[in-house]
């Protein structure tokens, strides 16, 4: 009878353990997210709950915010990142204000989506100036970085208080970064120059910018048609 001698390929072998580190690796990463999200809710909902409850003064905020992460062992970037949505949902404006402030003095949070929020925040709490000064910072630290959505909250904040000027040179940085404006910018930007009786510019900005096409909803179906006419009051 002939043996057969029984070995391992160590080839077979080692893509096999390496596949089951993988898999293990996966499980165990996509575990330990379903827990960190999970407390950065609660933790989330807490500081909203904490920063409501203050009085409208800086050093309060700021004396409890610093309180909120005095035992954490990294700042819980997550957790202060959802109660800002929170509390920008609820129209806190103040206290948004307040959160992102700080965060920034940590040297946490400096994203896109934060400045987006803040300059909200600055728009609807009549803070023209700030954002003004938040602005130049991010136009000269981030220029060649700067998301449509950003230059647009900036011309709408502009539109907002009626300062024509301010949002035609916004829309000049614009341009020059090659950043192409969406359709309520183009609007705001015609309506400026209207008002600043530069009609021809107006018709420039339209015939360059004005999309030619758009889709509505006819007897259930959803139809492109062509746009013949700027609607001004839409």
């Amino acid at each position: 009878m002939q043996h057969v001698r029984c070995c391992h390929n160590p080839l077979i072998y080692s893509a096999a353990e390496k596949e089951m580190s993988k898999k293990v690796g996966k499980k165990e990463h996509h575990l330990w997210k379903k827990r960190d999200s999970t407390g950065s809710g609660q933790k989330a909902l807490n500081l909203v709950r904490i920063v409501s409850e203050l009085p409208n003064e800086k050093e309060a905020v700021y004396g409890a915010l610093n309180k909120w992460i005095a035992w954490e062992p990294e700042f819980p970037l997550i957790a202060a990142m959802k109660a800002l949505r929170i509390l920008r949902k609820r129209s806190q404006w103040k206290r948004v204000i307040q959160v992102a402030k700080w965060m920034l003095s940590k040297g946490q949070g400096a994203t896109m989506g934060t400045y987006d929020t803040l300059l909200l925040a600055f728009d609807m709490d009549w803070r023209v100036d700030e954002a003004e000064s938040l602005w130049n910072m991010i136009l000269h630290t981030h220029t060649r970085s700067i998301s449509k959505r950003l230059f647009s909250r900036m011309i709408s904040l502009y539109d907002h208080h009626d300062m024509p000027d301010k949002l035609i040179e916004v829309f000049a940085d614009m341009e020059e970064l090659s950043v192409k404006p969406d359709e309520d910018t183009v609007r705001r930007v015609a309506h400026a120059f209207q008002t600043l009786d530069e009609e021809e510019k107006q018709k420039l900005v339209l015939q360059k910018y004005k999309c030619k096409w758009k889709y509505i909803h006819f007897k259930g179906e959803r139809v492109r048609v062509r746009t013949d006419a700027w609607d001004e009051k839409c």
